[in-house]
């Protein structure tokens, strides 16, 4: 190849290293631009990461709530069931003994006790008269027992269905309570899925950027090693122009330098004065002649 098909080569080798360097500089930009993107897509990520673990925190503390009032429901139903059970076999007693309950009343009973009772303090008598009184003292208190307890067991038949109420009242209240606490932690739930949904297509989406990051770098690295092999390929065909170029100085100098050495040697065979020049080249070729 001659010089001048090296220098065009190198020429046209340039033009293609500074096409590959336009490629290579908007394989890099465009490897920039999708590294920012891959990186907002993982920060978003990152945030939804954050805000999942806080909905799901949330929850399950609803969760813990919720179990807490079903045991408190679940517990005052069995207390309301106890209580019932309790006024169930109350109101069985009340029956039995409202069908005992003497014809009289208890204020009718209670003049007549006090009444014998007077006539015993205050009249004398018989021993037997005194036995009989007090028989019949005996039975109007067995009476007057009656007509009490049934008035403590329908008290306590009152204060059993106030308790019950009162129950199933809190009861009540516990439901409430646990169905707005669990169609809260429902909501909480939702929001976290659609997240986590979110998250998983961001996630996906920054993957691929990442990839397509990946393939773009490798490509720009691609071009890179296109252009350190023209670079290389440039610096040798250089090196061999030089090589040439200084072959052919050294030539010329080596003509010119014959030239002046026999133009000298036909001035000393006419006695003409040599130049300093010429003095010198010959001087050296009479050295090297001596060597």
């Amino acid at each position: 190849m001659s010089r001048e098909e090296k220098t065009r080569k190198i020429k046209e080798l340039n033009q293609k290293l500074s096409a590959l360097k336009k490629e290579r500089d908007k394989l890099n930009a465009e490897a920039e631009t999708l590294m920012e993107k891959r990186n907002k897509l993982n920060e978003r990520v990152k945030i939804l990461s954050l805000e999942i673990r806080e909905l799901r925190k949330e929850r399950d503390k609803l969760n813990e709530k919720v179990k807490e009032l079903k045991q408190l429901r679940e517990r005052t139903k069995a207390e309301i069931l106890e209580k019932i059970e309790e006024l169930k076999k109350l109101r069985r007693e009340i029956k039995v003994l409202v069908a005992k309950k003497p014809s009289k009343s208890l204020q009718t009973l209670k003049r007549e006790v006090e009444k014998i009772e007077w006539e015993i303090q205050t009249n004398p008598l018989s021993l037997q008269e005194e036995r009989e009184f007090i028989e019949r003292v005996k039975k109007l208190e067995a009476q007057v027992k009656i007509h009490e307890k049934i008035k403590r067991l329908r008290e306590k038949r009152l204060e059993l269905q106030a308790e019950i109420e009162a129950l199933r009242e809190k009861s009540r209240n516990y439901h409430e309570e646990l169905t707005e606490r669990a169609e809260e932690s429902q909501r909480l739930h939702e929001r976290m899925l659609e997240r986590i949904k979110e998250m998983k297509k961001v996630k996906t989406e920054a993957d691929g950027m990442h990839q397509n990051f990946l393939k773009t770098r490798e490509k720009a690295r691609g071009k890179n090693s296109k252009m350190a092999a023209i670079l290389n390929q440039i610096k040798r065909l250089r090196q061999e122009i030089r090589k040439e170029e200084e072959k052919e100085r050294k030539k010329s100098e080596e003509a010119l330098r014959e030239k002046i050495e026999k133009h000298a040697e036909e001035k000393l065979k006419r006695g003409e004065k040599l130049t300093w020049e010429e003095f010198k080249i010959l001087t050296e070729k009479d050295a090297g002649k001596q060597d």
